[in-house]
């Protein structure tokens, strides 16, 4: 199982345009590569399922919400708080998403890809907001993953996007070899 969490790192009491469009913008990618959606310190006082509607009604991004929906009709859409202790151990090994991974915690897309093939089960921690993640995932996560292997530091939404369509590409290549020739 693969599961890509966003953790907000923005004003986690006023609701902006980038938590709700970040929202908008992940859901169809996880949708696309199997991934599941956790949400984690978003400022919003309401349901999963309200949330889902109050992202349809507020962006057109992700099909209005039909990618959020689908998530959420196949549990696979979840929201929570930011642990203190340690991240749900059913979404598998947490795994931070940075562009300095500390050098005993780091893992290749590769290495990634390779667990996934074995049924390893992955949560990828992505920042939302100017500051990162915060540095206590750091120690929370004993993965540290730099998606471009060059230590080069990625917009949010363009890691959200990055991410699982580099590691599901370096699977599917896996799984089919000779593909890259055709």
């Amino acid at each position: 199982m693969l599961t890509m969490g966003i953790i907000n790192t923005y004003d986690r009491i006023k609701v902006l345009d980038a938590h709700y469009r970040a929202i908008a913008r992940a859901a169809p990618i996880c949708h696309a590569f199997g991934f599941r959606l956790a949400l984690y310190d978003f400022p919003f006082n309401m349901t999963a399922e309200e949330l889902v509607e109050y992202v349809a009604d507020k962006t057109t991004i992700g099909g209005s919400g039909k990618y959020l929906r689908l998530l959420h009709e196949n549990g696979h859409f979840f929201v929570f708080e930011l642990p203190k202790k340690g991240f749900q151990p059913q979404f598998g090994t947490a795994v931070v998403t940075t562009s300095r991974p500390e050098k005993k915690r780091a893992i290749t897309p590769n290495d990634i890809a390779n667990g996934i093939l074995k049924k390893s089960s992955y949560l990828l921690l992505v920042g939302l907001g100017r500051k990162g993640l915060p540095k206590e995932t750091f120690e929370q996560a004993p993965l540290h993953l730099d998606i471009t292997s060059a230590g080069i530091s990625l917009e949010t939404c363009t890691a959200i996007g990055c991410i699982p369509a580099y590691i599901m590409g370096i699977v599917h290549t896996i799984q089919s070899p000779g593909l890259e020739n055709k």
